[in-house]
């Protein structure tokens, strides 16, 4: 799944543009950037979180080896 994230979140930012530009849809980004940043704070470090506790859990498993 971690390396379908930057697929999905290509694909949705190009579908956003896409529709902007199509004027199918009237929505300002920067408008959504300035409400939303902090949630977009929080998704980045939990992100991170699960992240690196994955990782670590990996390299003790090669430690025990």
């Amino acid at each position: 799944m971690k390396g379908n994230v930057g697929a999905l979140v290509l694909i949705g930012l190009g579908s956003f543009f896409l529709l902007s530009n199509l004027n199918l849809i009237n929505v300002s980004l920067f408008e959504i950037m300035r409400v939303w940043w902090p949630a977009i704070l929080i998704v980045v470090g939990i992100s991170l979180f699960f992240t690196n506790r994955e990782r670590g859990s990996q390299d003790r498993a090669k430690d025990k080896d």
